[in-house]
C-alpha cells in the first residue's frame, strides 16, 4: 500500500514539472528553448511529457480554430476591399507612367542644360579655387627664385633672410602641395650650402690676409714712423707743430662705430691712410689691400644658422696655425736689413688684422685670445731674435735692426701690445752691438797702428796746424811760436786714434736712441763700452804693434810719445762725453775712463821692449867681437865694434830727447849696465884660460871707450859719474 502511495506521489510530481516545462517552453524565446528540452531528454519520462506535449498542442489548436471562425466573415471583407484597390492602384500607375514619360520627354533639354550649367559653375568654383591656391603659390615660387638668384650672385646673407622667411612666413601656407614639401626637404641642404660657400669665402679671406700681412705691416709700421718724425718735428718746432693738424690722426686704426651684429658692407675700414703733410703722400690703409667683409658676412652667417661657436674655433684656429707660420723666421734672415724687416711686417699685419677683428666684431676674437697669441708670439719673435741677431757681425746691421725692433715695438705698443720684453732683448743686442763694434775698431786701430809711418807730423801753413789741432786737443806755446816748417812731437795715428775713440762714442750713442733709458743710463752704457774699447781693443794693438819682431826703436820711442799725449787727452774725451750725455762726471755712480791705465801700460810695454831691444842690439855688436886673447900686438885705438855700438848708442839715445826723462835715463843705465855686464862675460868665459899683455891693453882700450861714452852725458839728467858707476866693476877687474 505504501508502495503505492510511493508511486502516486512520484507521479504527481512528474506531471508537476511537465507542466512546468511546458509553461516555460511557451513563455521562452526560441533560441533559449534548447536547455528546457535537454531537462526533458536527460529525464526518463520522456514517452510521457511526449503524450503531455501532444495534448497540449490539440488544445491550443482547438483555440485558433475558434478565433478563426470568429474572425473569418472580417477577413473575407478585407480582402474583397484589397482586391478594388489594386484595381484602383493599376490605373494610378498607369496614369503616373504616362505622365512620367511625358515629363522626362519635355524635360530631356531641360536636364541637358542643367548638366552643362552644373559643368560650368562646377569649373568656376574650381578655377576659382585654383586662382586662389596660386595665389598662395606664387609667393612662395617668387621668394624661391629670389633665394635661388641670390645665391647664384653670392649674396648669401640675403639668401639666408630669404631662406628663414620662406620657411617660417610662405611655406606654412601651403604646406601640403608636393612642390612645396621638396622645397622644405631642399631647406637643409641650402643652408649647408649657404654655410659651405660662406666658410669658402673665410678660407679665401684668410688666404688673402696671410698673403697680405706683409704689406699691412709695412703700412703700419711706415705710418708709427711718421708719427715719429712728426713727434720730432713738434718737439724741434713747438710752435710751428701746435699749429699743424693733420687731415687724419696718424693712429686711428680701424672704424669701431661699424656694428658688428650686420653683415658688411664690400668696404670695411682698416689702417687709415696717414698723410705726409710736407708731401701730401698718402699712404694705402689696409681696406685697400684686404676686403674684411667674407669674414663678417660669414659670422653672421654662421650665428643665424647657431654655429657662431664653430666658426670661432674654426678661425681662431687657422689663425693660430697662421701665427705659427709668420712667427717662423727664413734661416737666412741674418744676412739682410730687408729680411728682418720682412719678419717684422709680417707679425704687424697679423696682429693688425687681429686688433681689426677684435674692434669690430663682438667675440669672435677676445682680448684674451689676442694675449694668448701675443705671448706667443713675443716669445718666439724673441728667441728668433737672438737666434739671428748673433750670427751678425756688422755694427752698421746691428744699429739697424735695432732701430727696426724700435720701430716694430713703437708700432705695436701703439695698437695695445705690451713690448717691455723687445726692449729688454734690446739691451741685451746692446752688448753684441758693443762687441761688434769693438772688432770693428780692432780693424781700424790695426790699419791705423800699421800705416803710421812713426814720424811726428810735419806741418808747413798755419792751416795745416789748425787741421791738427782742430782733431786733437793738442796745445803748446812754445809750439805755436815757432816758424813753419815744424813738427808735432806724435805721429799721425795719435788724432786718429782719438777721432775713432769718439766714432766709437757716437755709434755706442746711436745704439742707446729710442731705447727710453735715461741720461745716466745712457752715460753709463757708453763709458763701459769705451772703457772695453781702450783697455781691451785699443790695449791690444798697441801691445801687437810693440810685440813686433821687427819694429825699432825710433817706433817704440815715438809710441811712448803718442801714448803720453793720448792719456793726456782722456780728460777730453770725459768732457765729450758729459756733452752728448749731460750727465756730469761728479753725479754718483758715474764710471769713470780707464783710458789714462791703458795708455800708461802701453807706454811701460814701450819702454820694456825699448830696453829689451837695446840689448838685443848691444848682443848684436857684441857677436861680432873677437878677441884673440893670445895676441902680442899693443893696440892703440878701441875695437871696431865697439867703435860702432858707441855710435849707435849715441843716435839712438839723440832720439830719446822728446821722452820723459826717467824713460831716457832709465835706457841708458840699462844698456850701459847690460853693456858693462856682457863685456864681463867675455872676459871671463871659461874658454879664456889666459891673456896676454896685447890682449889685456885691447880690452882695456874697449873700457875706455866705454867709460868715456858714459862721461860725454849721452842723456841729460844724470849726476856726474853716475852712468860710469855702470863700469866700475868691468874697470876693477882689468887694473
Amino acid at each position: 500500500m505504501e508502495r503505492g502511495k510511493m508511486a502516486e506521489a512520484e507521479s504527481l510530481e512528474t506531471a508537476a514539472e511537465h507542466e512546468r516545462i511546458l509553461r516555460e517552453i511557451e513563455s521562452t524565446d526560441t533560441a533559449c528553448i534548447g536547455p528546457t528540452l535537454r531537462s526533458v531528454y536527460d529525464g526518463e519520462e520522456h514517452g510521457r511529457f511526449m503524450e503531455k506535449l501532444e495534448t497540449r498542442i490539440r488544445n491550443h489548436d482547438r483555440e485558433i480554430e475558434k478565433m478563426c471562425n470568429f474572425h473569418y466573415q472580417g477577413f473575407v471583407d478585407s480582402i474583397t476591399e484589397l482586391l478594388k484597390v489594386r484595381g484602383e492602384a493599376q490605373k494610378l500607375k498607369n496614369q503616373v507612367t504616362d505622365t512620367n514619360r511625358k515629363l522626362q520627354h519635355e524635360g530631356k533639354e531641360l536636364v541637358i542644360a542643367m548638366e552643362e550649367l552644373k559643368q560650368c559653375r562646377l569649373q568656376q568654383r574650381n578655377i576659382s579655387a585654383t586662382v586662389d591656391k596660386l595665389m598662395l603659390c606664387l609667393p612662395v615660387l617668387e621668394m624661391y627664385s629670389k633665394l635661388r638668384d641670390q645665391m647664384k650672385t653670392k649674396r648669401h646673407y640675403p639668401a639666408l633672410k630669404t631662406l628663414e622667411h620662406l620657411e617660417h612666413t610662405y611655406l606654412p601656407q601651403v604646406s601640403h602641395y608636393r612642390f612645396c614639401k621638396v622645397m622644405v626637404d631642399n631647406i637643409p641642404k641650402l643652408r649647408e650650402e649657404i654655410k659651405d660657400v660662406s666658410m669658402s669665402d673665410l678660407k679665401d679671406f684668410l688666404e688673402s690676409i696671410r698673403k697680405h700681412s706683409d704689406k699691412i705691416g709695412e703700412t703700419a709700421m711706415k705710418q708709427a714712423q711718421q708719427q715719429r718724425n712728426l713727434d720730432n718735428i713738434v718737439l724741434q718746432q713747438p710752435r710751428i707743430g701746435s699749429k699743424r693738424k693733420s687731415k687724419k690722426d696718424a693712429y686711428t686704426i680701424f672704424d669701431t662705430d661699424i656694428e658688428s651684429t650686420s653683415p658688411k658692407s664690400e668696404q670695411d675700414s682698416g689702417i687709415l691712410d696717414v698723410e705726409d703733410e710736407e708731401d701730401d703722400e698718402e699712404v694705402p690703409g689696409a681696406q685697400d689691400l684686404v676686403d674684411f667683409s667674407p669674414v663678417y658676412r660669414c659670422l653672421h652667417i654662421y650665428s643665424v644658422l647657431g654655429a657662431r661657436e664653430t666658426f670661432e674655433n674654426y678661425y681662431r684656429k687657422q689663425r693660430r696655425k697662421q701665427a705659427r707660420l709668420v712667427l717662423q723666421p727664413p734661416s737666412n734672415m741674418h744676412e739682410t736689413l730687408d729680411g728682418y724687416r720682412k719678419y717684422f711686417n709680417q707679425i704687424v699685419g697679423f696682429f693688425v688684422v687681429e686688433d681689426h677683428i677684435l674692434h669690430t666684431t663682438q667675440g669672435l676674437v677676445n682680448r684674451a685670445y689676442i694675449d694668448e697669441l701675443w705671448e706667443m708670439a713675443l716669445s718666439k719673435t724673441i728667441a728668433a731674435l737672438r737666434t739671428h741677431s748673433s750670427y751678425c757681425s756688422d755694427p752698421n746691421l746691428v744699429l739697424d735692426l735695432k732701430n727696426l725692433i724700435v720701430l716694430f715695438a713703437d708700432t705695436l705698443q701703439v695698437y695695445g701690445f705690451p713690448v717691455n720684453q723687445l726692449f729688454d732683448m734690446l739691451l741685451e743686442i746692446r752688448d753684441q752691438y758693443s762687441e761688434t763694434l769693438l772688432k770693428k775698431w780692432a780693424g781700424i786701430f790695426r790699419n791705423i797702428l800699421d800705416s803710421d809711418n812713426y814720424s811726428p807730423i810735419p806741418v808747413t801753413s798755419e792751416e795745416m796746424y789748425k787741421k791738427v789741432v782742430g782733431q786733437f786737443p793738442f796745445q803748446d806755446t812754445e809750439l805755436e811760436k815757432q816758424p813753419f816748417p815744424k813738427k808735432f812731437p806724435f805721429s799721425e795715428f795719435v788724432p786718429k786714434v782719438y777721432n775713432q775713440i769718439k766714432e766709437f762714442i757716437y755709434a755706442c750713442l746711436k745704439f742707446s736712441e729710442d731705447l727710453h733709458l735715461s741720461s745716466t743710463e745712457v752715460d753709463d752704457m757708453i763709458r763701459k763700452s769705451t772703457n772695453l774699447l781702450l783697455t781691451r781693443t785699443l790695449s791690444n794693438s798697441l801691445q801687437n804693434v810693440i810685440k813686433r819682431k821687427n819694429i825699432g826703436l825710433t817706433e817704440l820711442v815715438q809710441i811712448i810719445i803718442n801714448t803720453t799725449h793720448l792719456e793726456k787727452s782722456c780728460k777730453y774725451l770725459e768732457e765729450f762725453i758729459t756733452n752728448i750725455t749731460n750727465v756730469l762726471p761728479e753725479t754718483v755712480h758715474t764710471t769713470k775712463l780707464y783710458g789714462t791705465t791703458t795708455f800708461k801700460d802701453a807706454r811701460h810695454a814701450a819702454e820694456e821692449e825699448i830696453y829689451t831691444n837695446l840689448n838685443q842690439k848691444i848682443d848684436q855688436f857684441l857677436q861680432l867681437a873677437d878677441y884673440d886673447w893670445m895676441t902680442g900686438d899693443l893696440g892703440n885705438k878701441a875695437s871696431d865694434y865697439l867703435v860702432d855700438l858707441i855710435a849707435f848708442l849715441r843716435s839712438t839715445f839723440a832720439v830719446f830727447t822728446h821722452l820723459p826723462g826717467k824713460v831716457a835715463q832709465t835706457a841708458c843705465m840699462s844698456a850701459c849696465k847690460h853693456l858693462a855686464t856682457s863685456l864681463m862675460q867675455l872676459l871671463l868665459e871659461a874658454e879664456v884660460r889666459q891673456l896676454t899683455l896685447g890682449a889685456l891693453q885691447q880690452f882695456n882700450l874697449d873700457v875706455r871707450e866705454c867709460e868715456q861714452f858714459a862721461r860725454s852725458g849721452p842723456v841729460p839728467g844724470f849726476q856726474e859719474d853716475t852712468l860710469q858707476l855702470a863700469f866700475i866693476d868691468l874697470r876693477q877687474i882689468i887694473l
